[in-house]
């Protein structure tokens, strides 16, 4: 009997003590999902709306925050392109961002003078302010960007990364040497030619721009070792594969528009 009354109390034990291991479980559950915040499709949907309202450094801090905080997600790739895609257009609109400032043109200013001075470009200048022509007013307020670039070029992924400080602005897909070429290292970008004539080995004369013969595409960024740049292509299948004769070679978009937004002098790193 007392056997009994010892096995009884026992189990009674291990039941309470298995109540309040799984009571405390389900409570501790509880405080995570409350503390564990939105859902990404909240925060998915939170951001297209602020989008339709044009709040774009809001919508673009909630996809940052989306790529940040759910890394694991088929999405992710979506939201940081998303994130990229409104960075452009901050970078292309009026709306005066962390980065840039407002400037009052001067009597004697000139765009190529305004440029110099905060280091960036007249055609940035021109494609933020909606400027038709180089022609400027004095007392005109006027966006102005004023934070550097630079590009970095990862070999391995064929990827090219327009950096602004250490925040990624946008990345491209791009085409880099075959058997290793493309030289690694830190350059500088030294001259931009819009519409380039090729320069092929063994003829010559140079190939103009537009001729089905001329891969250079509609860009030419020259880096300072000499020979090499970053340009654009007439064979765009050829991205995302080591395949030129040593340049980095990109979309005629992407390189017009990233030839919009650095000036000379930028620094492009090349890595392995």
């Amino acid at each position: 009997m007392k056997k009994l009354v010892l096995i009884i109390g026992i189990i009674a034990v291990i039941l309470i003590i298995v109540l309040t291991v799984f009571g405390v479980g389900a409570k501790i559950s509880s405080v995570n999902k409350t503390e564990s915040g939105p859902s990404p499709a909240s925060l998915v949907s939170e951001a297209k709306e602020l989008e339709e309202r044009n709040e774009l450094p809001a919508a673009k801090d909630i996809y940052q925050r989306l790529v940040n905080e759910f890394p694991g997600s088929n999405d992710v790739m979506n939201w940081q392109k998303k994130a990229e895609d409104i960075n452009i257009k901050l970078l292309f609109s009026p709306l005066i961002t962390s980065k840039s400032q407002v400037y009052t043109i001067k009597p004697g200013d000139t765009l190529a003078k305004i440029a110099a001075e905060f280091k960036t470009t007249t055609d940035l200048i021109k494609k933020s302010n909606n400027l038709s022509s180089d022609t400027i007013i004095p007392g005109r307020k006027i966006k102005v960007w004023n934070a550097p670039f630079s590009i970095v070029v990862d070999k391995s992924q064929n990827i090219l990364f327009l950096k602004s400080g250490e925040e990624v602005v946008k990345t491209y897909i791009v085409a880099t040497g075959k058997n290793n070429s493309t030289p690694i290292g830190v350059f500088k970008i030294v001259d931009k030619i819009p519409n380039p004539p090729w320069f092929k080995p063994g003829v010559a004369q140079p190939i103009p721009a537009g001729n089905p013969e001329n891969i250079l595409g509609t860009r030419w960024l020259a880096l300072s070792v000499p020979s090499y740049g970053i340009h654009g292509t007439t064979e765009p299948q050829s991205l995302g594969k080591q395949v030129t004769q040593g340049c980095v070679r990109m979309a005629n978009q992407d390189v017009e528009e990233l030839y919009t937004i650095v000036p000379k002098g930028t620094e492009v790193t090349i890595v392995d």
